[in-house]
């Protein structure tokens, strides 16, 4: 097995909640080839597969790099090689799998499926999804490390600023001070056209643009080939600044946003920081294991309404259906805060809650914090301070 010794322990606890999932669902096996799925299943990203059986030990398929060892490890060219290995080891292929069906490739998927010819075949993206929602310890404490470090960030985020600078330039500064921190840079998200580099800063009337990207705000972006954030928007009084920048000190990724102001901002902009942060005190009264996601979405659509600040909340021109949404090794996993959801909060979820609002001529305020979900309610892993920071 080529599994770091310090993860054995986190690993077997993944391998046997899947292996129970595809007993209960009245699959054979199932094989893996994303990169987050890897990493999740060994600990490392590797080009090959990994093939898992109901009951039994795994396989690891690798292609590249070269120089991973163990007795469950098979170095191949194609995976056509994979039953070959397979029947050596006196195993025969499965009746039924799961398949990455919602990832790979058409070519990929129609060539595993003429390999094993299964008589049924299951969607494996959906089943790790699933899986994926509740944490392992191990992955609790990644989830700590990089909301430290997230927090670090962002506390140091007022020294980026310099009179007459650009959005654009501004963001420079924090990815410098992220990189500096200990960010790996890759900001992973689920799902096609979700491109975004690190995350994203808006300002002024650029915060009311609509993005094509199911993100909770837009931006124009710097070129319609990447219409999302920043967009050259000059700082000037008067203006909200919301950053919104990855925590991806670990694997495991956090997510925060914080206001800043260049000047003083009209007092509606105030009551909707504050509004939003009575959703947030709100939420954090509530939620504990059990709890419906949708009913967090429908009390924060509640209480924006009571405030009338309906026309601003999660935008304007394009207002966002959701109100947060899991996160782990990917920005945006399950659950979803939104009403259509029929998920309940379960202990060692992790979440993101991003109560925004978006004032015309002004920008978006509004706070975005990661929670860990626990026997007795949540736990706040993002913990810079909340209030609008002058610069």
């Amino acid at each position: 097995m080529m599994i770091k010794e310090n993860l054995i322990d986190d690993i077997r606890i993944k391998w046997k909640n899947i292996q129970s999932y595809l007993s209960e669902k009245g699959y054979d096996a199932c094989l893996l080839s994303m990169d987050v799925n890897l990493f999740y299943v060994s600990g490392q990203i590797y080009n090959g597969y990994f093939y898992l059986p109901a009951t039994g030990d795994p396989l690891f398929f690798v292609k590249r790099p070269n120089g991973l060892d163990g007795k469950s490890v098979f170095y191949i060219r194609k995976p056509e090689q994979i039953v070959d290995y397979m029947a050596d080891l006196g195993m025969e292929k499965p009746k039924s799998i799961m398949l990455e069906a919602d990832e790979l490739t058409y070519n990929d998927y129609v060539r595993l499926q003429a390999l094993f010819t299964p008589e049924k075949t299951g969607n494996a993206t959906t089943m790790m999804r699933e899986i994926r929602r509740i944490k392992t310890p191990w992955e609790i404490e990644q989830f700590r490390i990089s909301g430290k470090m997230h927090t670090k960030t962002y506390s140091e985020i007022p020294e980026c600023y310099r009179a007459g600078m650009t959005d654009l330039e501004f963001q420079y500064e924090i990815e410098r001070r992220m990189r500096k921190n200990g960010s790996f840079g890759v900001f992973r998200t689920f799902g096609s056209n979700m491109d975004i580099f690190m995350g994203s800063i808006l300002a002024g009337e650029n915060a009311e643009a609509p993005s094509p990207f199911d993100f909770a705000l837009g931006g124009a972006g710097v070129d319609v080939s990447c219409p999302i954030g920043a967009n050259g928007t000059l700082l000037k009084d008067g203006t909200a600044v919301m950053v919104d920048m990855a925590g991806n000190y670990t694997a495991y990724c956090t997510d925060m946003t914080r206001v800043f102001a260049v000047g003083k901002l009209p007092e509606l902009a105030y009551k909707a920081h504050q509004v939003s942060l009575d959703i947030q005190y709100e939420m954090e009264s509530k939620a504990q294991p059990g709890f419906s996601t949708a009913e967090i979405f429908n009390l924060a659509e509640s209480i924006a309404g009571k405030e009338g600040l309906s026309a601003y909340f999660m935008g304007t021109k394009q207002q966002a259906k959701f109100v947060g949404h899991g996160i782990g090794l990917q920005i945006n996993e399950l659950p979803v805060l939104t009403a259509r959801s029929k998920d309940l909060l379960a202990e060692g979820m992790v979440f993101a809650l991003e109560p925004k609002f978006v004032i015309p001529g002004v920008g978006a305020v509004g706070v975005e914090n990661s929670y860990l979900v626990t026997a007795a309610g949540v736990e706040k892993l993002t913990c810079a301070a909340e209030n609008i920071i002058n610069f």
